[in-house]
Protein backbone atom coordinates (compact mmCIF):
# COMPACT_ATOMS: atom_id res chain seq x y z
CA UNK A 1 0.00 0.00 0.00
CA UNK A 2 1.05 3.68 -0.64
CA UNK A 3 0.68 6.85 -0.48
CA UNK A 4 0.25 9.48 -3.56
CA UNK A 5 2.87 12.38 -2.79
CA UNK A 6 2.36 16.13 -4.77
CA UNK A 7 6.06 16.97 -5.25
CA UNK A 8 9.40 16.20 -4.00
CA UNK A 9 9.59 19.05 -1.16
CA UNK A 10 5.99 17.99 0.34
CA UNK A 11 7.68 14.58 0.28
CA UNK A 12 10.89 15.99 2.53
CA UNK A 13 8.09 18.07 4.63
CA UNK A 14 6.31 14.65 5.68
CA UNK A 15 9.44 12.54 6.06
CA UNK A 16 10.99 15.14 8.83
CA UNK A 17 7.85 15.08 10.56
CA UNK A 18 8.15 11.79 11.92
CA UNK A 19 11.47 12.21 13.29
CA UNK A 20 13.93 11.59 10.39
CA UNK A 21 16.41 14.51 10.70
CA UNK A 22 19.32 13.65 8.94
CA UNK A 23 19.27 15.62 6.43
CA UNK A 24 20.88 13.08 4.24
CA UNK A 25 18.58 9.94 4.99
CA UNK A 26 15.61 12.38 4.83
CA UNK A 27 16.32 13.77 1.53
CA UNK A 28 17.20 9.77 0.01
CA UNK A 29 13.79 8.81 1.16
CA UNK A 30 12.26 12.01 0.29
CA UNK A 31 13.64 11.63 -3.18
CA UNK A 32 12.17 8.25 -3.66
CA UNK A 33 8.95 9.21 -2.39
CA UNK A 34 8.45 11.67 -5.05
CA UNK A 35 9.83 9.70 -7.69
CA UNK A 36 7.69 6.69 -7.01
CA UNK A 37 5.20 8.83 -6.03
CA UNK A 38 3.90 7.15 -3.18
CA UNK A 39 5.93 6.07 -0.03
CA UNK A 40 6.22 2.27 1.21
CA UNK A 41 6.67 0.58 3.93
CA UNK A 42 10.23 -0.22 2.43
CA UNK A 43 11.42 2.96 2.19
CA UNK A 44 10.07 3.24 5.85
CA UNK A 45 12.06 0.37 6.95
CA UNK A 46 15.45 1.47 5.35
CA UNK A 47 15.09 5.10 7.49
CA UNK A 48 14.55 3.58 10.73
CA UNK A 49 18.11 3.41 11.16
CA UNK A 50 18.34 6.91 10.96
CA UNK A 51 15.59 7.81 13.21
CA UNK A 52 17.67 5.33 15.76
CA UNK A 53 14.32 3.00 15.53
CA UNK A 54 13.40 -0.51 15.03
CA UNK A 55 10.09 -1.25 14.11
CA UNK A 56 8.01 -4.35 13.63
CA UNK A 57 5.55 -4.48 10.40
CA UNK A 58 2.44 -3.58 12.71
CA UNK A 59 4.34 -0.47 13.57
CA UNK A 60 5.73 0.45 10.38
CA UNK A 61 2.14 0.04 8.79
CA UNK A 62 0.74 2.53 11.64
CA UNK A 63 3.44 4.17 10.72
CA UNK A 64 2.75 5.09 7.29
CA UNK A 65 -0.81 6.22 7.52
CA UNK A 66 0.85 8.58 10.22
CA UNK A 67 3.16 10.35 7.26
CA UNK A 68 -0.37 10.12 5.22
CA UNK A 69 -2.50 12.36 7.62
CA UNK A 70 0.72 14.41 8.42
CA UNK A 71 1.04 15.02 4.73
CA UNK A 72 -2.31 16.07 4.53
CA UNK A 73 -2.09 18.62 7.53
CA UNK A 74 1.46 20.47 6.45
CA UNK A 75 -0.42 20.37 2.71
CA UNK A 76 -3.11 22.87 5.00
CA UNK A 77 -0.50 24.49 7.05
CA UNK A 78 1.60 25.27 4.00
CA UNK A 79 -1.42 27.16 2.25
CA UNK A 80 -1.81 29.75 4.96
CA UNK A 81 -0.46 32.91 4.24
CA UNK A 82 1.74 33.82 7.43
CA UNK A 83 3.30 37.49 8.06
CA UNK A 84 7.25 37.88 9.14
CA UNK A 85 6.13 39.15 12.30
CA UNK A 86 3.91 36.91 13.34
CA UNK A 87 5.33 34.74 16.68
CA UNK A 88 4.00 31.45 17.84
CA UNK A 89 1.75 30.70 20.49
CA UNK A 90 4.15 29.46 22.40
CA UNK A 91 6.85 31.89 24.08
CA UNK A 92 10.09 31.60 25.61
CA UNK A 93 10.90 32.80 29.54
CA UNK A 94 14.16 33.34 30.73
CA UNK A 95 12.58 33.01 34.26
CA UNK A 96 9.44 31.03 34.18
CA UNK A 97 8.25 31.61 37.69
CA UNK A 98 9.02 35.84 37.27
CA UNK A 99 5.68 37.92 37.69
CA UNK A 100 5.63 41.30 36.05
CA UNK A 101 5.21 43.95 38.13
CA UNK A 102 3.48 47.34 38.04
CA UNK A 103 4.18 49.38 35.34
CA UNK A 104 7.90 50.27 34.40
CA UNK A 105 9.50 53.38 35.69
CA UNK A 106 11.68 54.70 32.48
CA UNK A 107 13.60 58.07 31.86
CA UNK A 108 14.52 58.14 36.28
CA UNK A 109 17.47 57.68 35.45
CA UNK A 110 20.47 60.26 36.23
CA UNK A 111 24.29 59.91 35.51
CA UNK A 112 26.35 59.24 39.00
CA UNK A 113 27.91 62.56 38.04
CA UNK A 114 25.66 65.15 36.43
CA UNK A 115 28.26 67.83 36.67
CA UNK A 116 29.42 69.19 33.04
CA UNK A 117 32.89 70.73 31.50
CA UNK A 118 34.47 73.17 32.44
CA UNK A 119 34.63 74.11 28.69
CA UNK A 120 33.74 72.79 25.71
CA UNK A 121 36.04 70.73 24.08
CA UNK A 122 37.29 70.62 20.40
CA UNK A 123 35.21 68.85 17.98
CA UNK A 124 37.02 66.12 17.50
CA UNK A 125 36.86 65.35 21.52
CA UNK A 126 33.84 66.39 21.62
CA UNK A 127 32.86 63.64 19.23
CA UNK A 128 33.88 60.61 21.44
CA UNK A 129 32.78 62.57 24.96
CA UNK A 130 30.11 59.58 26.63
CA UNK A 131 26.56 60.10 26.93
CA UNK A 132 26.66 61.14 30.32
CA UNK A 133 29.41 64.45 29.57
CA UNK A 134 27.08 64.79 26.25
CA UNK A 135 24.00 65.04 28.45
CA UNK A 136 25.18 67.43 30.68
CA UNK A 137 26.51 69.89 27.94
CA UNK A 138 23.13 69.97 26.23
CA UNK A 139 20.81 70.23 29.87
CA UNK A 140 23.52 73.84 30.82
CA UNK A 141 23.02 74.79 27.16
CA UNK A 142 26.86 74.88 26.75
CA UNK A 143 25.82 72.70 23.79
CA UNK A 144 23.13 72.14 21.38
CA UNK A 145 21.34 69.31 20.43
CA UNK A 146 21.11 70.88 16.64
CA UNK A 147 25.21 71.46 17.22
CA UNK A 148 25.83 67.79 17.95
CA UNK A 149 23.54 66.49 15.87
CA UNK A 150 25.01 68.66 12.83
CA UNK A 151 28.81 67.36 14.41
CA UNK A 152 27.52 63.60 13.96
CA UNK A 153 25.89 63.95 10.51
CA UNK A 154 29.16 65.09 9.25
CA UNK A 155 31.22 62.47 10.52
CA UNK A 156 28.77 59.84 9.47
CA UNK A 157 28.82 61.24 6.14
CA UNK A 158 32.71 61.63 6.03
CA UNK A 159 33.37 58.31 7.37
CA UNK A 160 30.85 55.95 5.29
CA UNK A 161 33.05 55.47 2.12
CA UNK A 162 35.49 54.50 4.02
CA UNK A 163 33.70 52.54 7.19
CA UNK A 164 30.08 51.45 5.34
CA UNK A 165 28.47 51.56 8.49
CA UNK A 166 25.52 53.41 6.68
CA UNK A 167 22.50 52.00 5.49
CA UNK A 168 19.70 55.08 5.39
CA UNK A 169 20.78 58.88 6.26
CA UNK A 170 18.06 60.55 8.26
CA UNK A 171 19.38 63.93 8.16
CA UNK A 172 15.88 66.04 7.43
CA UNK A 173 14.42 64.15 10.36
CA UNK A 174 17.27 64.00 12.62
CA UNK A 175 17.68 67.94 12.70
CA UNK A 176 14.13 68.39 13.14
CA UNK A 177 14.38 66.06 15.90
CA UNK A 178 17.38 68.26 17.54
CA UNK A 179 16.16 71.44 16.88
CA UNK A 180 12.42 70.62 18.82
CA UNK A 181 14.81 69.12 21.56
CA UNK A 182 16.62 72.90 21.77
CA UNK A 183 13.29 74.33 21.56
CA UNK A 184 12.11 71.81 24.90
CA UNK A 185 15.18 72.38 26.55
CA UNK A 186 15.37 76.24 26.47
CA UNK A 187 12.05 76.54 27.85
CA UNK A 188 12.68 73.93 30.87
CA UNK A 189 11.25 71.33 29.48
CA UNK A 190 14.35 68.65 29.62
CA UNK A 191 13.19 64.97 29.50
CA UNK A 192 16.46 63.62 30.59
CA UNK A 193 19.70 62.33 29.63
CA UNK A 194 18.98 61.01 26.31
CA UNK A 195 17.74 64.34 25.03
CA UNK A 196 18.97 65.83 22.28
CA UNK A 197 21.37 63.15 22.12
CA UNK A 198 22.10 62.05 18.16
CA UNK A 199 21.65 57.79 18.02
CA UNK A 200 21.71 55.01 15.27
CA UNK A 201 19.60 52.21 15.03
CA UNK A 202 20.29 48.93 13.66
CA UNK A 203 18.35 48.50 10.29
CA UNK A 204 15.95 45.82 11.51
CA UNK A 205 14.17 48.49 13.61
CA UNK A 206 11.21 50.03 12.25
CA UNK A 207 10.81 53.59 11.40
CA UNK A 208 8.18 55.58 9.17
CA UNK A 209 9.32 56.87 6.19
CA UNK A 210 13.02 54.81 5.90
CA UNK A 211 13.06 51.68 4.63
CA UNK A 212 14.09 48.69 6.75
CA UNK A 213 15.49 46.33 4.34
CA UNK A 214 16.87 43.89 7.39
CA UNK A 215 20.80 43.87 5.83
CA UNK A 216 19.26 41.32 3.16
CA UNK A 217 18.56 42.33 -0.75
CA UNK A 218 15.24 41.00 -0.66
CA UNK A 219 13.82 43.05 1.61
CA UNK A 220 15.95 46.09 0.33
CA UNK A 221 12.74 48.30 -0.76
CA UNK A 222 10.71 46.70 2.61
CA UNK A 223 9.09 50.02 4.61
CA UNK A 224 6.66 49.87 7.13
CA UNK A 225 4.54 52.39 8.64
CA UNK A 226 4.86 52.07 11.90
CA UNK A 227 7.07 52.31 14.44
CA UNK A 228 9.39 49.95 16.60
CA UNK A 229 8.78 49.95 20.55
CA UNK A 230 12.50 50.75 21.19
CA UNK A 231 12.33 53.92 18.63
CA UNK A 232 9.63 55.39 19.84
CA UNK A 233 10.72 54.87 23.35
CA UNK A 234 13.62 56.65 22.49
CA UNK A 235 11.56 59.57 20.37
CA UNK A 236 9.91 60.06 23.77
CA UNK A 237 12.81 60.03 25.71
CA UNK A 238 14.10 63.10 23.62
CA UNK A 239 17.03 61.25 21.49
CA UNK A 240 17.86 62.36 17.73
CA UNK A 241 18.04 59.45 15.02
CA UNK A 242 20.81 60.53 12.64
CA UNK A 243 20.78 56.97 10.54
CA UNK A 244 19.57 53.48 10.39
CA UNK A 245 22.86 51.59 10.58
CA UNK A 246 24.15 48.43 8.77
CA UNK A 247 23.63 44.90 9.81
CA UNK A 248 25.07 41.34 8.57
CA UNK A 249 22.06 40.05 6.00
CA UNK A 250 19.30 38.75 8.14
CA UNK A 251 21.56 39.30 11.36
CA UNK A 252 24.95 37.51 10.52
CA UNK A 253 27.96 38.54 10.08
CA UNK A 254 29.12 42.11 8.70
CA UNK A 255 28.15 41.71 5.41
CA UNK A 256 25.03 43.09 3.63
CA UNK A 257 24.32 43.87 -0.13
CA UNK A 258 27.96 42.83 -1.11
CA UNK A 259 29.87 44.94 1.25
CA UNK A 260 31.68 44.65 4.51
CA UNK A 261 31.42 47.23 7.30
CA UNK A 262 34.66 47.88 8.74
CA UNK A 263 36.54 48.12 12.41
CA UNK A 264 37.46 51.67 13.05
CA UNK A 265 40.57 50.22 14.69
CA UNK A 266 41.63 48.58 11.63
CA UNK A 267 40.06 49.06 8.69
CA UNK A 268 41.32 45.91 6.50
CA UNK A 269 39.24 43.86 8.72
CA UNK A 270 35.17 43.56 9.15
CA UNK A 271 33.60 45.05 12.88
CA UNK A 272 31.62 41.53 12.94
CA UNK A 273 28.28 41.24 13.69
CA UNK A 274 25.39 41.06 13.36
CA UNK A 275 24.85 44.64 14.97
CA UNK A 276 28.29 45.57 12.55
CA UNK A 277 27.06 49.34 11.85
CA UNK A 278 26.05 49.69 14.83
CA UNK A 279 29.98 48.95 16.69
CA UNK A 280 31.37 50.59 14.32
CA UNK A 281 29.96 54.15 13.86
CA UNK A 282 29.78 54.12 17.79
CA UNK A 283 33.68 53.13 17.89
CA UNK A 284 34.18 55.70 15.42
CA UNK A 285 32.69 58.63 16.86
CA UNK A 286 29.93 59.27 14.59
CA UNK A 287 26.93 58.62 17.26
CA UNK A 288 26.07 59.18 20.69
CA UNK A 289 25.11 55.40 21.09
CA UNK A 290 23.38 52.90 18.99
CA UNK A 291 20.77 49.97 19.52
CA UNK A 292 21.89 46.92 18.55
CA UNK A 293 20.10 43.27 18.92
CA UNK A 294 21.42 39.73 19.29
CA UNK A 295 20.32 35.94 19.19
CA UNK A 296 23.99 34.10 19.37
CA UNK A 297 26.82 37.10 20.14
CA UNK A 298 25.36 39.83 18.03
CA UNK A 299 25.71 42.62 20.43
CA UNK A 300 28.81 41.21 22.29
CA UNK A 301 31.19 40.10 19.16
CA UNK A 302 30.74 43.75 17.21
CA UNK A 303 31.50 45.46 20.32
CA UNK A 304 34.46 43.39 21.15
CA UNK A 305 35.98 44.11 17.69
CA UNK A 306 35.29 47.49 17.75
CA UNK A 307 36.48 48.27 21.12
CA UNK A 308 32.99 50.08 22.72
CA UNK A 309 30.46 49.01 25.65
CA UNK A 310 28.02 46.28 25.02
CA UNK A 311 25.14 45.54 26.88
CA UNK A 312 23.10 42.29 25.90
CA UNK A 313 19.86 42.20 28.58
CA UNK A 314 18.19 39.94 29.70
CA UNK A 315 15.75 38.09 27.66
CA UNK A 316 12.41 39.46 28.31
CA UNK A 317 13.98 42.88 29.36
CA UNK A 318 12.85 44.85 26.14
CA UNK A 319 10.38 44.79 23.68
CA UNK A 320 11.23 43.58 20.09
CA UNK A 321 7.80 44.62 18.28
CA UNK A 322 8.83 46.16 15.15
CA UNK A 323 12.06 44.64 14.85
CA UNK A 324 12.81 41.79 12.31
CA UNK A 325 12.83 38.50 14.04
CA UNK A 326 15.17 35.73 13.85
CA UNK A 327 15.10 33.55 16.24
CA UNK A 328 11.31 33.78 18.87
CA UNK A 329 12.95 32.69 21.75
CA UNK A 330 16.31 34.28 21.56
CA UNK A 331 16.20 37.83 20.13
CA UNK A 332 17.30 40.28 21.88
CA UNK A 333 17.93 44.26 22.33
CA UNK A 334 20.39 45.92 23.59
CA UNK A 335 22.41 49.29 23.42
CA UNK A 336 25.95 49.98 22.25
CA UNK A 337 28.02 52.58 24.17
CA UNK A 338 31.72 54.01 24.38
CA UNK A 339 30.97 54.18 28.38
CA UNK A 340 28.84 51.59 30.59
CA UNK A 341 26.49 54.21 32.22
CA UNK A 342 25.67 54.92 28.54
CA UNK A 343 24.20 51.73 28.36
CA UNK A 344 22.19 52.06 31.84
CA UNK A 345 20.80 55.21 30.33
CA UNK A 346 19.65 53.85 26.99
CA UNK A 347 18.45 50.67 29.11
CA UNK A 348 16.28 52.73 31.50
CA UNK A 349 14.54 54.46 28.85
CA UNK A 350 14.33 51.07 26.52
CA UNK A 351 13.17 48.64 28.98
CA UNK A 352 9.56 47.34 29.91
CA UNK A 353 6.49 46.40 28.83
CA UNK A 354 4.15 47.34 25.76
CA UNK A 355 1.67 44.68 24.97
CA UNK A 356 2.79 44.18 21.58
CA UNK A 357 5.49 41.94 22.43
CA UNK A 358 4.05 38.88 24.72
CA UNK A 359 7.66 37.60 26.19
CA UNK A 360 8.54 41.17 28.10
CA UNK A 361 7.66 41.73 31.74
CA UNK A 362 8.29 44.40 34.18
CA UNK A 363 11.20 43.59 36.54
CA UNK A 364 13.05 46.86 38.49
CA UNK A 365 15.87 48.40 37.04
CA UNK A 366 17.73 51.29 38.74
CA UNK A 367 20.33 54.14 37.67
CA UNK A 368 22.01 55.13 39.86
CA UNK A 369 22.88 52.10 41.73
CA UNK A 370 22.60 52.11 45.68
CA UNK A 371 24.26 49.16 46.59
CA UNK A 372 27.87 48.88 47.61
CA UNK A 373 30.11 47.32 45.65
CA UNK A 374 31.51 45.42 48.98
CA UNK A 375 28.29 43.53 49.27
CA UNK A 376 28.58 42.09 45.91
CA UNK A 377 30.02 38.42 45.26
CA UNK A 378 31.41 38.19 42.30
CA UNK A 379 32.42 34.59 40.02
CA UNK A 380 34.92 33.92 38.03
CA UNK A 381 36.56 30.92 36.63
CA UNK A 382 39.67 29.53 37.21
CA UNK A 383 42.09 29.40 34.45
CA UNK A 384 44.21 26.83 33.41
CA UNK A 385 47.27 28.62 32.11
CA UNK A 386 47.29 31.31 34.59
CA UNK A 387 47.27 32.13 38.35
CA UNK A 388 44.98 33.59 39.51
CA UNK A 389 47.21 35.82 41.62
CA UNK A 390 48.37 36.96 38.03
CA UNK A 391 44.93 37.66 36.30
CA UNK A 392 44.10 41.45 35.66
CA UNK A 393 40.94 41.05 35.99
CA UNK A 394 40.79 39.52 39.54
CA UNK A 395 43.30 42.14 40.66
CA UNK A 396 41.83 44.94 39.70
CA UNK A 397 38.64 43.61 41.15
CA UNK A 398 40.06 42.59 44.47
CA UNK A 399 41.28 46.58 44.28
CA UNK A 400 37.21 47.58 44.20
CA UNK A 401 36.32 45.71 47.41
CA UNK A 402 34.28 43.01 45.37
CA UNK A 403 34.13 39.33 47.09
CA UNK A 404 35.56 36.89 44.42
CA UNK A 405 33.87 33.60 44.51
CA UNK A 406 35.30 30.62 41.87
CA UNK A 407 32.49 28.97 39.95
CA UNK A 408 32.07 26.38 37.24
CA UNK A 409 30.13 26.63 34.42
CA UNK A 410 28.43 23.88 32.06
CA UNK A 411 31.08 23.25 29.51
CA UNK A 412 30.97 24.45 25.92
CA UNK A 413 30.38 21.46 24.28
CA UNK A 414 27.71 20.32 26.45
CA UNK A 415 25.62 23.80 25.44
CA UNK A 416 26.08 24.12 21.95
CA UNK A 417 24.33 21.40 20.35
CA UNK A 418 21.40 23.00 22.30
CA UNK A 419 21.36 25.58 19.84
CA UNK A 420 20.04 23.85 16.99
CA UNK A 421 16.53 25.30 18.63
CA UNK A 422 17.87 28.51 16.34
CA UNK A 423 18.52 26.39 13.88
CA UNK A 424 14.53 25.04 13.63
CA UNK A 425 13.00 28.64 14.74
CA UNK A 426 15.52 31.05 11.87
CA UNK A 427 14.62 28.10 9.50
CA UNK A 428 10.76 28.92 9.93
CA UNK A 429 11.15 32.66 10.36
CA UNK A 430 12.34 32.34 6.64
CA UNK A 431 10.87 29.60 5.34
CA UNK A 432 9.18 31.63 2.70
CA UNK A 433 12.77 32.26 1.29
CA UNK A 434 13.66 28.38 1.10
CA UNK A 435 10.68 27.21 -0.32
CA UNK A 436 11.07 30.16 -3.09
CA UNK A 437 14.84 29.53 -3.94
CA UNK A 438 15.93 33.38 -3.08
CA UNK A 439 19.51 33.35 -2.05
CA UNK A 440 21.12 36.63 -3.03
CA UNK A 441 23.34 38.25 -1.07
CA UNK A 442 22.20 36.01 2.01
CA UNK A 443 25.79 35.05 3.11
CA UNK A 444 25.17 31.52 4.53
CA UNK A 445 21.63 31.56 5.52
CA UNK A 446 20.36 29.38 2.65
CA UNK A 447 22.35 26.50 4.08
CA UNK A 448 20.89 26.77 7.51
CA UNK A 449 17.86 27.21 6.26
CA UNK A 450 17.80 24.22 4.56
CA UNK A 451 19.47 22.44 7.49
CA UNK A 452 17.05 23.15 10.04
CA UNK A 453 14.26 22.03 7.52
CA UNK A 454 15.44 18.32 8.76
CA UNK A 455 15.28 19.03 12.12
CA UNK A 456 12.18 16.93 12.99
CA UNK A 457 9.73 18.42 16.03
CA UNK A 458 10.79 16.16 18.53
CA UNK A 459 14.53 17.14 18.19
CA UNK A 460 13.40 20.63 18.62
CA UNK A 461 11.63 20.40 21.99
CA UNK A 462 14.53 18.26 22.86
CA UNK A 463 17.02 20.46 22.92
CA UNK A 464 14.32 23.02 24.40
CA UNK A 465 14.20 20.22 27.44
CA UNK A 466 17.91 20.54 27.31
CA UNK A 467 17.68 24.17 27.51
CA UNK A 468 15.64 23.84 30.52
CA UNK A 469 18.08 21.47 32.55
CA UNK A 470 21.00 24.47 31.50
CA UNK A 471 18.70 27.17 33.24
CA UNK A 472 18.82 25.58 36.35
CA UNK A 473 22.20 25.19 36.45
CA UNK A 474 22.60 28.39 36.05
CA UNK A 475 20.26 29.33 38.70
CA UNK A 476 22.36 26.91 41.20
CA UNK A 477 25.07 28.78 40.11
CA UNK A 478 23.81 32.22 40.17
CA UNK A 479 22.34 31.55 43.71
CA UNK A 480 26.31 31.76 44.81
CA UNK A 481 27.13 34.75 43.13
CA UNK A 482 25.68 38.37 41.85
CA UNK A 483 27.60 38.67 38.63
CA UNK A 484 30.48 36.95 37.22
CA UNK A 485 33.24 38.15 35.06
CA UNK A 486 34.73 35.90 31.47
CA UNK A 487 33.64 32.16 31.27
CA UNK A 488 33.49 30.24 27.96
CA UNK A 489 29.59 31.42 28.05
CA UNK A 490 28.07 33.05 24.63
CA UNK A 491 25.68 30.17 23.63
CA UNK A 492 24.88 29.21 27.50
CA UNK A 493 23.45 32.78 28.28
CA UNK A 494 22.42 33.33 24.98
CA UNK A 495 19.91 29.94 25.62
CA UNK A 496 19.59 30.97 29.33
CA UNK A 497 18.52 34.71 28.34
CA UNK A 498 21.35 36.03 31.47
CA UNK A 499 22.66 39.33 30.98
CA UNK A 500 26.13 40.17 29.39
CA UNK A 501 28.26 43.52 29.11
CA UNK A 502 31.34 43.69 27.44
CA UNK A 503 34.05 45.90 27.69
CA UNK A 504 37.32 47.59 25.92
CA UNK A 505 40.31 45.77 27.89
CA UNK A 506 43.42 47.21 26.63
CA UNK A 507 45.01 47.53 23.15
CA UNK A 508 47.40 45.07 21.58
CA UNK A 509 49.24 45.59 18.20
CA UNK A 510 49.59 42.86 15.84
CA UNK A 511 51.31 43.29 12.64
CA UNK A 512 51.13 47.13 12.91
CA UNK A 513 47.97 47.32 13.26
CA UNK A 514 45.99 48.23 16.56
CA UNK A 515 43.24 45.49 18.33
CA UNK A 516 41.19 45.78 21.09
CA UNK A 517 40.67 43.55 23.51
CA UNK A 518 37.88 42.92 25.59
CA UNK A 519 36.41 41.58 29.02
CA UNK A 520 32.38 40.31 29.71
CA UNK A 521 30.47 40.45 32.84
CA UNK A 522 27.55 38.51 33.21
CA UNK A 523 24.31 38.80 35.86
CA UNK A 524 22.01 37.39 37.03
CA UNK A 525 18.14 37.54 35.41
CA UNK A 526 17.45 40.98 35.27
CA UNK A 527 19.68 42.07 37.92
CA UNK A 528 21.68 44.76 35.17
CA UNK A 529 21.96 47.42 37.97
CA UNK A 530 24.36 45.16 39.81
CA UNK A 531 26.23 44.17 36.66
CA UNK A 532 26.36 47.44 34.67
CA UNK A 533 28.14 48.94 38.44
CA UNK A 534 30.55 46.67 38.71
CA UNK A 535 31.35 47.10 35.14
CA UNK A 536 31.13 50.73 35.55
CA UNK A 537 33.54 50.58 38.45
CA UNK A 538 36.03 48.74 36.69
CA UNK A 539 36.26 50.73 33.43
CA UNK A 540 36.28 53.60 35.78
CA UNK A 541 39.28 52.09 37.41
CA UNK A 542 41.31 50.64 34.31
CA UNK A 543 40.60 53.95 31.84
CA UNK A 544 40.92 51.60 29.17
CA UNK A 545 37.41 52.64 27.52
CA UNK A 546 38.91 56.19 26.73
CA UNK A 547 41.55 55.34 24.11
CA UNK A 548 40.06 56.02 20.46
CA UNK A 549 40.84 55.09 17.23
CA UNK A 550 43.07 56.13 14.52
CA UNK A 551 40.62 56.10 11.63
CA UNK A 552 41.81 55.54 8.13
Amino acid sequence: MGLPLLTRRQALLAVSSIGLSSTVASRALASQVADAGTVTLEMIQQAEWIAGLELTEEERQATLAGIQSNLENITTNRSAKIPYDLSPAVHFSADPFAISLADAHRNAARPTDSSSLAELPEKEKLAFLPVTELAALIRTKQLSSTELTRLYLDRLHEYNDLLKFVVTFTDDLALKQAAKADQEIAAGRYRGPLHGIPWGAKDLMAYPGYPTTWGATPFKDQSFNYKATVAQRLDDAGAVLVAKLTMGALAMGDKSFGQMTRNPWNTDEGSSGSSAGSASAVAAGCVGFAIGTETLGSIISPSRRCGVTGLRPTFGRVSRHGCMTLVWSMDKIGPIARHVEDTALVLDAIHGTDGLDPTVINRPFTWPPKKSLRKLKVGYVKSDSESDDDRRELIVLRGLGVELVPIHLPPAEEVWPACIVLDVECATVFNELTRNKITQDLNEWPNIFRAGEFISGVEYLRAMRIRSQLMDRMKTIMKEVDLYVAGDDLALTNLTGHPSVTIPHGIQTKRGKQSVTSLKFTGRLFGETDLLSVAMAYQRATGDHLETPQIG
